[in-house]
């Protein structure tokens, strides 16, 4: 989801923020981050980089700053990336709950391979595995942000949506890609197996229908 230029341009607005509210109060770091975000935003334009990181991004600042707008608190700043996350612990567990877990679901449909994975027990309980490492990830994040967001650590909450970011859902990733390949193999054998073998004695059977269907030659 853009690389390491992602995670520097996702932490810029977010340390921005936290310094210009340290230095000069909430209204000054709240159009701050916007700008940072806008500035990002034309520079990915300029070198003509893929701009759904930075639209997103610029949208989810924009939330935020609104939020920290309306009730006046930094802390606010960071209220919707919490609930965010919140609302996506519930979907993970849901989706595992009703046996269709969202890693398997997200990976396969962006890939066009369809929902035959879900057929397959093994592959299924991979896809819910790699879904409960993300939920894992949510869940930390609440519970660490959440605490921070109670007990009004503005700073140390720059640092944890920052630290808890992508180096912590690059680790339920790799979960991601160890159920996708497990699933890949694992169907991969089961069509092997579906195929029917051909004997001895059906290629004899083609090859005298072949040779009872072809006409006489006349000389």
């Amino acid at each position: 989801m853009g690389g390491v230029s992602g995670l520097i341009y996702s932490s810029v607005p977010v340390v921005v923020f936290v310094l210009a509210n340290a230095l000069f109060g909430l209204m000054p770091g709240i159009w701050s981050a916007v700008g940072s975000a806008v500035l990002i935003t034309i520079i990915r334009i300029v070198r003509k980089e893929p701009l759904q990181p930075a639209i997103s991004g610029f949208f989810g600042i924009a939330i935020a700053a609104f939020i920290a707008y309306r009730t006046g608190s930094a802390k606010g700043f960071f209220l919707a990336g919490i609930l965010l996350n919140a609302g996506l612990l519930a979907v993970c567990v849901g989706s595992v709950v009703f046996r269709w877990p969202l890693a398997g679901v997200v990976w396969n449909f962006l890939n066009g391979k369809g929902m035959a994975w879900r057929k397959d027990k093994v592959s299924r309980r991979g896809f819910d595995v790699a879904t409960l490492a993300l939920a894992a990830v949510f869940a930390a994040r609440v519970v660490v942000q959440g605490w921070l967001y109670e007990e009004d650590y503005t700073g140390w909450l720059a640092f944890a949506k920052i630290a808890m970011g992508y180096p912590l859902y690059g680790l339920a990733l790799l979960v991601v890609v160890w159920a996708v390949r497990r699933s890949d193999k694992r169907l991969k054998a089961l069509e092997a197996e579906a195929e029917p073998v051909e004997t001895d004695a059906d290629i004899e059977a083609r090859l005298r229908r072949k040779y009872a269907q072809t006409p006489p030659q006349e000389a």
